[in-house]
């Protein structure tokens, strides 16, 4: 079985077609799906369908993107959230430069208020980065000097030398679909070197739609499209990759129960 350890269920094109879209995805062979949010007005919705579907987690947090329309937001926020026994992980957030639709001294506050939870309460924090490889990088080691705390770099798409070092720090590492993609040579060669207990899939779902679904709504049934692309490119077969990032998943998100061990 796979885990989609990134989509948003709650977003237009997937919410409409919630129910029939997480058949498709467990027909596929998808038993797990980290359901994720960007604002604070998400966190009720995210959380719901978590509480209602046992296979489905639920994430909290602030975009960077969003960052610049929370300015009220406080640890006390996430910790009311991340107490819920559904909630598996803090995110996502982190840094966005590509298109700074927000302040980026608001967006490293809110990444290291995130960091401050996530020591509090043991989760994991689920990091968007983009186009701020240095000053995430210098974020992270400046607050793992502070205290521990997990992390996993999601949809990554960032150079080599920052997934090396990220993973000299202790983090996970989830690749999407974009790895599928023509013209993303040095991110195939990439996940060819990621260590076999650092390495999960995601579809970011309803985004980035792997080869040969590219050009369409993503969704998480597509994320076995990605884990067979990945499978192939570090010659290894599907049930070994599945299995490893699934382990990998659990690891991370300890809260995260299978739901034939909660039945």
């Amino acid at each position: 079985m796979l885990v989609d350890s990134h989509c948003h269920l709650n977003y237009k094109g997937v919410v409409e077609r919630q129910a029939e879209v997480l058949a498709s995805a467990r027909a596929a062979g998808v038993g797990g799906f980290l359901n994720i949010s960007t604002r604070q007005s998400e966190w009720a919705d995210v959380i719901a369908v978590a509480d209602r579907e046992t296979d489905v987690w639920a994430c909290i947090g602030i975009h960077p993107h969003e960052a610049d329309q929370h300015p009220d937001l406080t640890a006390t926020d996430l910790l009311q959230q991340a107490d819920h026994p559904r909630v598996i992980a803090l995110g996502e957030t982190g840094l966005d430069y590509h298109y700074d639709h927000s302040d980026r001294a608001r967006q490293q506050t809110l990444f290291r208020l995130h960091i401050s939870v996530a020591r509090q309460t043991g989760l994991p924090v689920v990091i968007h980065t983009r186009d701020a490889e240095e000053d995430t990088l210098a974020i992270l080691r400046e607050e793992l000097g502070e205290g521990a705390f997990t992390a996993l770099i999601h949809c990554f798409t960032g150079t080599p030398a920052f997934g090396r070092a990220v993973l000299d720090l202790g983090l996970a590492i989830s690749i999407s679909g974009i790895v599928t993609f023509k013209n993303a040579r040095e991110l195939q060669d990439f996940a060819r070197e990621i260590p076999a207990d650092r390495l999960l899939v995601e579809t970011d779902s309803p985004f980035l739609a792997p080869v040969p679904h590219r050009g369409k709504m993503c969704e998480p049934a597509y994320v076995r499209d990605t884990a067979q692309f990945v499978a192939t490119l570090r010659s290894e077969p599907l049930e070994q990759l599945a299995g490893a990032t699934t382990r990998n998943f659990h690891a991370l998100f300890t809260k995260a129960v299978p739901a034939q061990a909660a039945a």
